[in-house]
């Protein structure tokens, strides 16, 4: 069992308006993730003041048209919860299946008994039920991990299983190079919603074979949070922009689960899945990293500031993990690519 770090002190504010977060459903309208309960941990982290998290919930609820949580259909047990996999208006039975499963089992336990059967609907929600799961690790909560894992189950969706072929690459860039050498992705419609997007790669014959290609070790990790902040750094693309996010939402989880080559691996799927509404991007070679590395940037508070001021969700979220994310690597990218997204340093590539 992995003892869960204790979370911080939280200021009142946040705690008031967490416990207020259960009344809301987990998505809004089109299915769009409600970030909310999320991203008001990441605005406290970086800052925000009581006074600030409360304006941006109250702005974020209007503007978003959050609506209450639904009430349940039929009890969910340990019998029959994997036959309502996906199912969306399941939900609030998902929640009290958990709640009990939590209180049972505490957080590690759960998600240990969960996540591996789970792992191959990673891309639940465009990878949002994951953050959900890891911003209820990061506060130690049982309440936010009951409804992060009902969320992954009503949100859930099949991606192509691993099948046991041999790797070909331990980078994580290569995957998605070789992705983008996929014919049957190119000039396929790119759609409104991220998952809709990731479900059409999913149901590519073409593409089941990319969740083997990554050969998955003890420096994974590491690869994966060096790919997705070269991706991001390159493009400030949307889609890399949850690479970054979703890079870290992983590396808080998967000391939570007894397979985390598995989950890691569904979790580079779903980013190569977005191939296609990225543009099929190419990533900047070392030298030109490197150039970028070297270039000045704001420090860590200026940046803080300009999220924390934000009424923008990807912002908060973007710069909040961007900040832990350097703290584990020490990549300067992180900062810079962080920069740019909050308009405080000029374009540095053709892209960005």
């Amino acid at each position: 069992m992995t003892e869960l770090r204790t979370a911080p002190t939280e200021p009142p504010g946040l705690t008031q308006i967490m416990d207020e977060m259960a009344a809301y459903h987990s998505e809004f309208a089109k299915t769009y993730a409600n970030h909310a309960p999320m991203v008001l941990v990441a605005l406290s982290r970086i800052g925000g003041s009581p006074e600030r998290l409360r304006d941006f919930f109250e702005h974020y609820r209007e503007d978003k048209k959050l609506f209450a949580a639904k009430s349940g259909r039929a009890p969910i047990d340990a019998t029959n919860w994997q036959s309502a996999l996906g199912e969306r208006d399941r939900e609030a039975d998902f929640r009290a299946f958990f709640a009990g499963e939590v209180a049972r089992l505490g957080i590690d336990g759960a998600l240990r008994l969960y996540l591996t059967p789970l792992a191959r609907g990673i891309g639940a929600s465009a990878l949002h039920a994951l953050m959900r799961t890891a911003y209820a690790v990061l506060r130690a909560s049982e309440a936010d991990t009951a409804i992060a894992l009902a969320y992954w189950c009503a949100a859930y969706f099949d991606m192509p299983a691993p099948t046991g072929a041999a790797p070909l690459t331990a980078d994580p860039a290569e995957v998605l190079a070789r992705t983008a050498r996929i014919e049957a992705l190119h000039g396929q419609p790119v759609r409104e919603l991220l998952w809709h997007n990731i479900r059409q790669s999913a149901q590519t014959p073409a593409f089941a074979p990319v969740v083997d290609w990554l050969a998955v070790d003890a420096h994974t990790t590491r690869r994966l949070a060096a790919a997705s902040i070269a991706l991001f750094a390159a493009t400030q693309e949307f889609c890399a922009l949850h690479a970054v996010t979703g890079t870290h939402w992983v590396r808080l989880v998967l000391p939570h689960t007894d397979t985390p080559e598995l989950l890691q691996r569904h979790y580079w799927q779903v980013i190569a899945a977005l191939m296609p509404q990225m543009g099929f991007p190419q990533l900047p070679d070392a030298a030109t990293l490197d150039a970028w590395r070297a270039l000045p940037a704001p420090d860590w508070p200026q940046i803080e500031a300009a999220a924390a001021a934000s009424y923008d969700e990807h912002d908060i979220s973007l710069v909040f993990s961007a900040r832990e994310e350097m703290a584990v690597y020490g990549d300067p990218l992180y900062r810079l690519a962080a920069a740019r997204r909050m308009g405080l340093v000029p374009a540095y590539a053709e892209n960005v």
